[in-house]
């Protein structure tokens, strides 16, 4: 039975999305088998594309995610999921408010798995300039190898 992980960042349009597809890049390199999906803690943008830029930062490092759609975190998660990877703290503390007393998801970080990068957190590319986005797909593709590395 293949591991499963569900990335979540706020809104599931930007670095949970970007996460998903690294993952699912690293994945296929290697030949490890995982379900993969992301989701966001906030149901803002459901239904809705991944935001452009990540788009074309995911499409430019071939692994596009045009066809993700937003959707919230749900109590069926906790248990649909052998961990849930926050992108960041506050996302983190949302899954811990949110997370069912017989949930059975391992919850953490993404950069809890990366070497030197415990308790940090993937920078929100948003509101900065497309830039950003390229540091968010380095450090996304940072987590989804330590997770290989982990977890095969």
């Amino acid at each position: 039975m293949a591991v499963s992980v569900l990335f979540v960042c706020m809104g599931n349009i930007c670095r949970s999305p970007m996460a998903e597809a690294a993952l699912r890049q690293e994945c296929e390199r290697t030949g490890l088998s995982m379900v993969i999906d992301s989701a966001g803690t906030h149901d803002w943008h459901t239904g809705k594309a991944p935001d452009e830029r990540a788009q074309a930062v995911a499409h430019r490092n071939g692994a596009p995610i045009d066809h993700l759609r937003a959707r919230p975190v749900s109590a069926a998660d906790f248990h649909a999921f052998d961990h849930i990877i926050a992108l960041d703290n506050a996302n983190l503390e949302n899954l811990q408010a949110i997370q069912p007393a017989d949930g059975s998801a391992t919850l953490s970080l993404l950069f809890d798995l990366v070497e030197d990068r415990a308790g940090q957190d993937v920078a929100d590319p948003y509101y900065e300039t497309d830039s950003a986005f390229e540091t968010t797909w380095v450090d996304v593709v940072a987590g989804a190898k330590a997770i290989v590395a982990k977890l095969s």
